[in-house]
């Protein structure tokens, strides 16, 4: 599998003039399993964000959740068939659907067909993916560190 995706990063010069500061092809890969690859984009470790850093944030090492009080930018693809896994993160998830169809199969087996140009708003609950189409899916994900639920989870 072959994710290929464009981060373009601006940032400003020592004058504080606008600049491009990173325009490549994303090269940080990740894969949880069979049929899954993503690519970080950028992440922060705080909120505020800190806009003025030098350190290329789409490098740095982070799991799937985003640091504490930060977030994530992430481009992901599901092939067809690819394996599934319920998880969930304590975030809430902003995600746009670039390309392709995926079922989001919730942890009490409803099942939500995401269609390319689809947006979705998750809020820490458990779920796993599905390409059951034959073409791969390709998602853009923002997740934002949140307040965990109380009382929900053990």
């Amino acid at each position: 599998m072959t994710l290929a995706v464009r981060r373009v990063v601006t940032g400003h010069d020592a004058e504080g003039k606008a600049v491009v500061w990173i325009d490549e092809i994303a090269d940080h890969p990740t894969s949880r399993r069979p049929g899954h690859a993503s690519h970080l984009i950028w992440t922060t470790d705080g909120s505020p964000a800190d806009i003025a850093g030098a350190q290329d944030m789409g490098k740095h090492q982070t799991g799937r959740p985003p640091p504490a009080n930060g977030a994530l930018f992430r481009v992901l693809e599901i092939e067809p068939g690819g394996e599934p896994e319920m998880h969930f993160t304590e975030t809430i998830d902003y995600v746009i659907i670039m390309s392709g169809e995926i079922n989001m199969e919730l942890d009490d087996g409803v099942i939500v067909v995401l269609k390319e140009g689809d947006l979705l708003v998750q809020r820490g609950t458990i779920h796993s993916w599905h390409n059951r189409g034959d073409v791969p899916c390709r998602m853009a994900a923002v997740l934002i560190d949140a307040t965990p639920l109380q009382g929900v989870r053990a």
